[in-house]
C-alpha cells in the first residue's frame, strides 16, 4: 500500500536541498561574487541552473575567460578551469542522482507510476507530438518575452548557459543526449510528476493548486538568472503544470522542457544569434 506521507516527506527534503543549491548558483554567478561585463545579455530564460559542486568553479571559468563572445571580462587572474565536458558530466551526475533518489523514494513508498503521470496510454506517439508542439510554443514565446524584456531594459542572467554552451561537437552530443535530458526529466519530475500528480493522487489537493505552488517553487530554483528569469521561469513552470493536469502525462512535459532548452542552446550559443 502506497505511503503517501513518507514519500512527500523524502521529495520534500530532495526540494529543499534543490532550493538551497539553487540559492548557492545565484550567489557563485551574479555579480554578488564579482563584477561582470556586459556579456550577459538581457533574454530571459528557462535554462536549469546545475547544482551544489558545479556552481563555484563554473563562476570561476565564466569569469576568468580572457574574453567571451568576443568581449573581454573584469577578472584580472585566471585560476584553473574545469572543461566544458567536465561541467556537462558534473551537471549530469548531480541532476542524475537527485532523480534517482526520487525514484528509489517513490518505489520504497509503493507510489504507483500513474500517480506521476506515467502509464503506457500517457506515453504515445500522440502524447509526445503535443510534448513537441507545446515545447516549440514555449520557445516562441520565451523569445517574445526577451525582446519585450531586452525593450525594459531587463533581463535574465546567462551566465550558466554560456559556461555550459560546447565548443566541440562531442561536447554538443554530450549537452543534447545526455544533460538536457537528465535535467528535464528529473526537475519534470519533482516539480510536476510529484509536486503536482503524487500530492494531488495521494492527499486530494487541487491540482490546480498545487500547479500554482509547484510554479513559484520552479521559479525560485531559478535564481541564478535574475528577477526577469524568476519571472519568465515561473510563468513557464505554470504553463508546463497546466499541460500536466490537463493531459495527466509526464511525458508531454519533459519533452516540452526539453526542447525549450534545447532550442535557446542550439540558436544562442550554436548558431550565435544575440
Amino acid at each position: 500500500m502506497p505511503d503517501w506521507a513518507t514519500f512527500a516527506g523524502f521529495a520534500g527534503v530532495v526540494l529543499v536541498l534543490l532550493l538551497l543549491l539553487a540559492h548557492a548558483s545565484k550567489a557563485a554567478v551574479s555579480g554578488d561574487a564579482l563584477p561582470r561585463s556586459d556579456w550577459s545579455r538581457p533574454r530571459p530564460g528557462s535554462v536549469d541552473p546545475a547544482v551544489a559542486d558545479v556552481h563555484v568553479r563554473l563562476a570561476d571559468r565564466v569569469l576568468d575567460s580572457p574574453t567571451r563572445h568576443g568581449e573581454p571580462t573584469d577578472r584580472p587572474h585566471a585560476t584553473p578551469q574545469l572543461s566544458t565536458i567536465a561541467l556537462l558530466a558534473n551537471v549530469a551526475v548531480s541532476q542524475g542522482t537527485f532523480g534517482l533518489l526520487l525514484l528509489a523514494g517513490a518505489w520504497f513508498t509503493q507510489i504507483p507510476l500513474a500517480a506521476f503521470g506515467v502509464s503506457s496510454s500517457l506515453v504515445s506517439a500522440s502524447m509526445l507530438g503535443v510534448g513537441v508542439a507545446l515545447g516549440v510554443a514555449l520557445y516562441v514565446a520565451n523569445e517574445a518575452g526577451a525582446s519585450v524584456g531586452e525593450r525594459l531594459g531587463i533581463g535574465a542572467d546567462e551566465g550558466l548557459r554560456e559556461a555550459l554552451a560546447p565548443d566541440s561537437l562531442g561536447g554538443w552530443a554530450v549537452l543534447l543526449f545526455l544533460v538536457l535530458p537528465i535535467i528535464a526529466g528529473f526537475e519534470e519530475l519533482l516539480f510536476r510528476g510529484v509536486l503536482v500528480g503524487v500530492f494531488s493522487a495521494g492527499f486530494g489537493v487541487s491540482p490546480w493548486l498545487l500547479a500554482l505552488g509547484s510554479s513559484v517553487a520552479f521559479a525560485l530554483g531559478h535564481g541564478a538568472q535574475g528577477p526577469a528569469g524568476i519571472v519568465v521561469t515561473g510563468v513557464l513552470g505554470f504553463v508546463l503544470a497546466a499541460a500536466f493536469v490537463l493531459t495527466g502525462s509526464l511525458a508531454v512535459v519533459v519533452v516540452a522542457h526539453y526542447l525549450v532548452n534545447a532550442l535557446e542552446f542550439l540558436v544562442h550559443e550554436g548558431v550565435g544569434v544575440g
